[in-house]
């Protein structure tokens, strides 16, 4: 009985050099891929204000009149932000920038929802657009302050979950843009409120997280006077720092000593016996165990 073709069969050796050789030819024939575009990170003191604001709003078809300049302004930001483009999202947020530092009572009746914007851009993959979103934060936070806490719609804390997420990854360039966001957080807010706003990342299941919390709450406590830490409850406040003494991290560790300190020179100030009334608070306040470890950190000062 004949063999019927098969239609399907490899093709012989010489066929098979010889579509290797047209497929690489019309490979090396492809223009190569373009290269990305290279992203300048321009620091705040270089940043140039809007020569006319209104100008720029009107030219791009919004309205100047003040009452409804905020939701016109956040249209031509959003449409931005939101690009595909990654490049005019980063040119976006640097407007941002130059509107938080130079136009800010422009920008303020849209703070919540550019604060959206800017932790949106900040999950994005691309190191570059990310950089840049955290440099956005760091001048809304030296311009706002406490403004930048009055959010409806968790703006603030999906933006501190977000610097404290990018200051714990291991991309460094990343990481110190974030740490120095978190730093200019604290010095242009008021401690006690962001306190509040931190302290349930002490507890995070990440132990970087809870390392960059504990950092960031020691800075935040080493602006406190006694009347503020009563205010917050200085023994949450010890309670606090005795936890983070046992945190996996030295990071956080050494975090809680610096707490731990502050806590103890606003405590003593006006004491004459300062280890004795000092050991008396962590007595009453602490399991043995920590008061021990307590004590044990101030005694050596």
């Amino acid at each position: 009985m004949a063999l019927k073709p098969i239609d399907n069969a490899l093709p012989l050796p010489h066929e098979t050099a010889k579509f290797g050789v047209n497929e690489e030819s019309k490979t090396a024939s492809l223009p190569p891929p373009p290269a990305d575009p290279i992203i300048d990170y321009i620091s705040s003191e270089n940043l140039e204000p809007i020569s006319d604001p209104e100008s720029e709003i009107q030219a791009r078809g919004f309205f100047a009149w003040i009452l409804i300049l905020g939701s016109f302004l956040f249209q031509g930001l959003v449409e931005e932000l939101d690009s595909k483009d990654w490049t005019r999202v980063c040119e976006s947020l640097n407007n941002v920038r130059r509107f938080a530092l130079y136009h800010s009572l422009l920008l303020l009746p849209i703070l919540e929802k550019v604060m959206l914007m800017v932790v949106k851009a900040m999950k994005n993959p691309r190191s570059a657009l990310c950089k840049t979103s955290i440099m956005a934060s760091s001048d809304i936070f030296k311009v706002f302050g406490d403004q930048s806490l009055d959010s409806a719609n968790n703006a603030f804390d999906n933006l501190l979950l977000q610097l404290l997420l990018k200051a714990s990854q291991d991309k460094r360039f990343v990481c110190e843009e974030a740490d120095k966001a978190l730093n200019a957080m604290v010095k242009s807010m008021t401690p006690l409120p962001l306190l509040n706003k931190l302290r349930p990342y002490v507890r995070h299941i990440n132990p970087r997280i809870r390392a960059k919390a504990a950092i960031t709450i020691s800075n935040s406590v080493s602006k406190m006077g006694l009347e503020a830490m009563n205010e917050f409850g200085l023994v949450s406040l010890v309670q606090m720092a005795a936890d983070l003494l046992n945190d996996r991290l030295p990071e956080a560790r050494e975090a809680a000593r610096n707490i731990v300190t502050c806590i103890y020179e606003a405590y003593t100030r006006n004491e004459e016996q300062k280890q004795e009334s000092w050991q008396n608070f962590c007595q009453s306040s602490l399991p043995p165990i920590h008061a021990q470890s307590m004590v044990k950190i101030t005694s050596s000062q």
